[in-house]
């Protein structure tokens, strides 16, 4: 059992080995992606080694109890402890999202309902900046499209953590599971009768891609400039700052306004290009892989209701999990990490299931 996890101890070996030697450091990036591989299997060779070590301790015990039955009790304990670190191994061993160290970049966007989609959107953004802020993430909001309520019409924004993230606790092992169409039951503010209305915003988080990842030939670009423009369509700069840039071969295309200069705009209107374009690239990739291979999570097709936010209810449901609870004021305010845990642990029982493998 786990023999597979005596290869994995060598590399670990190996790496350490390597990273005790100055002249790598020399190099940062190599640093960098060994480090990073070191963290990863650090969890799962720590848990093999104590798993041997138990199953050896049992092994004693048993052996003991056949001539002093005290030692029954012993043996059977350190059993379900070897028990409980072959499931843990079980799980450091499932195939990792490879995303699950990066950053995100974070779009919301107005739905159906008109402005109270708009103000649902910025209900949302607030969402994530607070639940960014709870885990101590960085967030900057890269584009913004208001509407004429205050809410918004469309606002990118990037969250990143501070400092490497340890192995597999990056942005998007959270916020991936965010992705889909998000509708709210209320009673909008422009209903002067009390109805409660139902509306819907979508959100999509993307992989932040760095540059050695997507390689973005300036003459695959068309960029257009404009003057940015306010709520209502009034002009807010008297320079043609706004930036949109088109990605001729694939079509995507993405305007920034937010900044001062069209420099500014320029940088983070590519910023959210070369995260589409990587999506789109993994896309179709998946779209190859057979679907048993892709967990029930991640495969939701994103242009269904994933989640409702219900008001007169202080309801929040995940449809995809069967996750509810009456918090959703809490919610609001940045308190996802249930509804996360939630995506995550169907996740993880949908690959040892087999579902994911």
């Amino acid at each position: 059992m786990f023999t597979q996890i005596d290869v994995l101890v060598a590399e670990y070996a190996e790496l350490e080995r390597q990273l005790a030697d100055p002249s790598v450091h020399a190099d940062a990036g190599r640093a960098r992606t060994l480090g990073r591989r070191y963290a990863e299997l650090g969890p799962i060779v720590a848990a093999y080694q104590r798993w041997k070590t138990v199953g050896g301790d049992a092994d004693a015990a048993r052996e003991l109890a056949a001539e002093d039955g005290a030692f029954a009790e012993e043996a059977a304990r350190l059993e379900n402890e070897r028990a409980t670190l072959a499931g843990r191994l079980t799980e450091l061993l499932l195939p990792r999202d490879p995303d699950d160290d990066k950053d995100v970049i974070l779009e919301v966007k107005a739905g159906e309902g008109g402005d109270e989609s708009a103000l649902f959107a910025g209900d949302l953004l607030r969402m994530y900046l607070r639940f960014a802020e709870r885990q101590g993430w960085k967030a900057e909001v890269l584009g913004a499209q208001e509407s004429d309520l205050g809410g918004y019409k469309d606002v990118s924004v990037a969250i990143k953590t501070r400092g490497a993230p340890t192995a597999g606790e990056g942005v998007w092992a959270s916020l991936k599971y965010e992705g889909g169409v998000h509708r709210v039951q209320r009673v909008p503010v422009t209903e002067s009768q009390g109805r409660i209305h139902t509306s819907a915003a979508g959100v999509l988080v993307l992989p932040e891609a760095a540059e050695v990842e997507v390689d973005v030939d300036p003459n695959d670009l068309r960029i257009d400039v404009y003057r940015s423009s306010g709520p209502g369509g009034q002009s807010v700069n008297t320079t043609d700052s706004a930036v949109r840039i088109t990605h001729l071969p694939t079509g995507i295309v993405v305007s920034c306004q937010n900044e001062k200069s069209q420099l500014q705009n320029r940088e983070q209107a590519l910023r959210i290009l070369r995260a589409r374009i990587l999506a789109a690239k993994q896309e179709a990739a998946d779209a190859e892989a057979s679907a048993a291979r892709r967990s029930q999570v991640r495969t939701v097709d994103r242009s269904e209701r994933i989640r409702t936010y219900n008001f007169a209810e202080n309801r929040i449901s995940d449809h995809r999990v069967g996750f509810k609870a009456y918090n959703l004021d809490q919610v609001l305010d940045g308190d996802l990490t249930a509804v996360v845990d939630a995506c995550k642990q169907a996740d993880r029982e949908a690959e040892l299931s087999g579902g994911g493998a």
